[in-house]
């Protein structure tokens, strides 16, 4: 086996070596050499990941392990210089503001706490310590939860509850001038009025599916039953939805492989 996987190895390697050079050949402009092993890079990592589809193997979980230390590495990068050198390093050292060339702020203590707890936080490395860590998490999760509690209750749930109370009949004039007017059209009063009666039914009739102190019998049984109907169709939308936008990724990458590196289609 491991026979094998030297093997395999030698041939996607003398591949890489092949595609660099036709590629380095072909693309023109500045540098050609460092864009065709950036472009074979790219192709072989995303072919790297479609490995997958055949079977877990080393490729991929090369290409995977590089994915997330690059994107570890990239993000703790934009944290230093996006939250200690601005905020931190002002507030408290006029060397480090000198040397990292910001604005210093004067001293203040209270940064010295998140100074704290980010070491605290660190100690989830120590074995014999790990339990410091629990602090700082606790008052991260506490705190982002109460900062975000208010904006979630008026996102999550009191727009989606006052999105629901609509007008079952609009721009009502008569029935003379309903149906003199009367139109199919999208923008019209007819569907104006069927969108708001579905969305009233939906949610009630949804609202009775999770009803559970009466016997779904009758009418309050068929009122039920058309409630799971609207929750199926609402989960399989937000499905498709996600698969769609997993799809336009998809068509991406291969994309990139047909044009970008084997100019294959313009």
């Amino acid at each position: 086996m491991k026979r094998a996987g030297l093997i395999i190895t030698a041939i996607a390697a003398a591949l890489f070596l092949a595609s660099w050079f036709i590629k380095g050949m072909t693309i023109e402009g500045e540098n050609p050499v460092s864009q065709g092993f950036w472009v074979t890079l790219s192709a072989f990592l995303t072919l790297c990941i479609f490995s997958f589809l055949y079977k877990d193997n080393p490729f991929y979980k090369f290409a995977e392990h590089l994915f997330v230390g690059v994107s570890a590495a990239y993000w703790m990068t934009m944290g230093f210089w996006t939250t200690f050198v601005p905020n931190l390093f002002p507030r408290i050292s006029e060397g480090l503001s000198s040397a990292f060339k910001v604005a210093y702020a004067g001293f203040d203590p209270f940064y010295l706490i998140p100074v704290v707890l980010g070491i605290l936080l660190l100690m989830r490395l120590s074995s014999s310590h790990g339990w410091l860590a629990r602090w700082p998490l606790a008052f991260i999760v506490g705190t982002t939860s109460g900062l975000y509690f208010t904006a979630a209750l008026r996102s999550n749930f009191m727009e989606q509850i006052s999105a629901t109370f609509l007008p079952l009949v609009t721009d009502w004039q008569g029935f003379g001038a309903f149906f003199s007017n009367f139109s199919l059209s999208a923008t019209g009063q007819f569907a104006a009025m069927l969108a708001n009666w579905v969305i009233f039914t939906g949610v009630i009739c949804g609202l009775i599916y999770f009803f559970f102190s009466r016997e779904h019998s009758g009418l309050f049984g068929r009122a039920s039953r058309f409630g799971i109907w609207i929750l199926m169709i609402t989960f399989g939308a937000s499905f498709g939805y996600t698969v769609m936008g997993r799809i336009s990724l998809l068509v991406g990458r291969i994309s990139f492989l047909l044009r970008d590196w084997l100019n294959a289609i313009n």
